[in-house]
């Protein structure tokens, strides 16, 4: 990923948190005139959101409101556009969604543009070049297996349509909806033979694990998981390695990248709602994601913030934080598909699960 030379911010308008001791920037001021902001979309176990909200509440005194902590990609965008006129509390300032969804925002007019002040050492071909979305952070595609409920633990793709898998296996958000759960069936279509653009053998693939009766048509989450109704859930791993600690072995809890396909990496990005009711502690929030402490939250809940190789480079990465990191081999054999390949697969995947694999998940 190449870093781009640092871009002229005179003359946009966009106002900054001061870094002068003692002082507080025109963003911080307007942004506490707002007094609050709204997210939606952040649970609080999903890459340390939890700490990072309380964090940036502590930090400015704003109250942050936060709407469906569950919601997908997709409703996350039509959150927005359902309250274009409304000011209210259920209208969302941020957005944190899938790679794939950002065109969406840019063809629908649903972004406001702006450049945090690091913008500088993020990866261009990871942002929009006028700010209206922003890559936020990474992780790669495997299997969390809750061990005390399964005898071998799976190691392939193909392993999952095994008889002793019957009932185990589940994905993390419906394929219609969640990027999460998209890029799982594009995940399973490289290892079947497909590849982004025709991801049908992924589709194939959960329509077999179905008939042999393996698929779980329930949303995992980390309450199915310990129970054990779920032990078997494709899923980042940055979700997964924060279960690991959250259950402290019970039950044991092991990530799996799957041996017989390269892993398939996913980019969340995040943007400014062009209908923000509070558009100024919306930036404030960007900046404060944006900044070392910000990108240093995002990693101790595992996922690998956007800024990490400047992060790295500046050797500002604690190294008991970096000794929790899973192997750097995982992460070297993964595959980063395009805005276009995601585009591909989103859609071929959300039109033809329901014709497909025929099987309603919630």
């Amino acid at each position: 990923m190449l870093m781009i030379a640092a871009l002229v911010l005179a003359g946009c308008g966009i106002q900054r948190p001061s870094s002068q001791s003692g002082s507080e920037s025109d963003l911080v001021k307007a942004a506490k005139q707002e007094g609050m902001l709204t997210t939606i979309a952040l649970p609080h176990d999903w890459c340390n959101y939890g700490e990072i909200i309380q964090t940036f509440k502590t930090r400015y005194g704003l109250h942050v409101n936060e709407l469906n902590p569950d919601a997908s990609s997709a409703e996350e965008i039509e959150a927005v556009k359902a309250n274009k006129n409304n000011k209210g509390p259920q209208a969302p300032d941020v957005l944190d969604i899938g790679f794939g969804f950002a065109p969406q925002l840019i063809a629908e007019g649903l972004a406001m543009p702006y450049k945090v002040s690091t913008w500088d050492t993020i990866p261009d071909n990871l942002k929009h070049p006028e700010g209206y979305w922003v890559g936020g952070y990474y992780g790669i595609l495997g299997f969390e297996v809750a061990v005390d409920f399964v005898k071998e633990v799976p190691r392939r793709w193909s392993d999952l349509l095994k008889p002793e898998y019957k009932g185990k296996v589940a994905l993390a958000g419906d394929p219609r909806a969640s990027n999460q759960a998209i890029m799982s069936v594009a995940a399973a279509a490289l290892a079947m033979g497909g590849s982004f653009e025709n991801p049908m053998p992924g589709l194939e693939f959960f329509k077999r694990l179905n008939e042999v009766g393996n698929f779980v048509p329930v949303i995992a989450k980390a309450a199915t998981i310990a129970s054990g109704e779920t032990p078997i859930v494709i899923r980042w791993d940055y979700l997964a390695l924060a279960d690991r600690d959250k259950f402290a072995g019970n039950p044991k809890i092991e990530f799996v990248v799957p041996e017989d396909a390269p892993p398939v990496a996913g980019l969340y990005v995040q943007a400014i709602s062009a209908y923000a009711p509070h558009p100024n502690a919306a930036k404030l929030w960007q900046e404060f994601l944006y900044s070392d402490e910000g990108q240093l939250l995002w990693l101790k809940g595992y996922c690998h913030p956007i800024r990490y190789q400047d992060l790295v480079k500046r050797g500002v990465v604690p190294p008991d934080l970096a000794a929790k990191l899973p192997p750097a081999e995982a992460y070297a054999r993964a595959i980063f598909p395009t805005l276009e390949q995601q585009e591909a697969a989103k859609k071929v995947i959300t039109e033809n699960w329901d014709k497909v694999v025929g099987v309603d998940v919630k």
